[in-house]
């Protein structure tokens, strides 16, 4: 038992460390003093100086962080709407629809970045429109939605089915029952839901890749224009500065979630 658990904490480690050890040398070097990735000449702030001034990438990171909040806002909305409309139908029809759900989950990104490449070209030649934030969120909002109800659909299946009617009963009315009881027990789906869909709007590339316009251009494509010359030291930097964003979300997080269980009595 002692060498199992020996090699499973080592199995773990290594995993780790496959993870985060590119992570870790990219905040190094965002530190450099040339652009050299493979040799540390000198510790300096002057690329996190530099990224401050360089308009390409802040405009880039602004488009990205508008797409991200009004994709995964809209996506949350349409996708919460639309858990509690597949959670209040019968059997077969909720199953085929969840099934439906899942196709753009399941399907590759390229898939879905040149199919909606196609429908927006083809409503552009009908109703002159060009490519840009509108095609960009549209797209985003798409590809989020099927993540936001398989959030939400777990909850509705903790929650007890008669609590809806018990609300009513009391004096409730339909509207005043969802929001007081139904809306409170999905919210963790919904805030998870949320989270997922503004994440994965942030880095995504091959669907923005389709559908962006030449005054939409987001992050990783902005990236990806750069990776064709040499990577800037001012990308490490900004990746640097995500990374330890995110990592105070998740504490952040993790904080309030175990301030939360403390109060309920319950051990995470």
């Amino acid at each position: 038992m002692k060498k199992i658990s020996i090699l499973s904490k080592l199995y773990l480690l290594l995993v780790m460390l496959f993870l985060y050890v590119p992570i870790f040398v990219l905040i190094v070097f965002s530190f450099n003093t040339t652009k050299s990735h493979s040799h540390m000449s000198g510790f300096t702030f002057d690329w996190y100086v530099k990224l401050f001034h360089n308009k390409l990438i802040l405009r880039s990171l602004l488009n990205t962080i508008i797409v991200a909040v009004t994709a995964s806002v809209c996506a949350t909305i349409l996708g919460t709407a639309a858990a509690v409309g597949i959670n209040s139908m019968k059997k077969i029809p909720k199953a085929v629809t969840l099934n439906v759900n899942n196709i753009p989950v399941i399907n590759p990104e390229i898939v879905m970045g040149v199919s909606m490449m196609l429908l927006f070209v083809f409503f552009a030649a009908r109703m002159n429109f060009e490519f840009g934030f509108v095609t960009l969120i549209i797209a985003h909002i798409t590809f989020n939605v099927p993540y936001v109800v398989l959030n939400i659909m777990p909850k509705f299946r903790q929650m007890n089915p008669n609590v809806y009617e018990a609300a009513q009963d009391l004096g409730c009315s339909p509207a005043q029952a969802f929001f007081k009881v139904i809306l409170p027990e999905i919210m963790p789906g919904i805030l998870s839901g949320l989270m997922m869909s503004f994440t994965f709007s942030l880095d995504d590339f091959v669907v923005s890749y389709f559908t962006n316009g030449s005054q939409a251009q987001t992050l990783p494509i902005t990236i990806y224009s750069m990776t064709r010359r040499k990577v800037s030291p001012e990308i490490n930097a900004l990746s640097t500065i995500i990374f330890l964003v995110v990592i105070a979300i998740l504490v952040s997080k993790n904080i309030y979630e175990r301030k939360s269980a403390a109060k309920k009595g319950v051990k995470l």
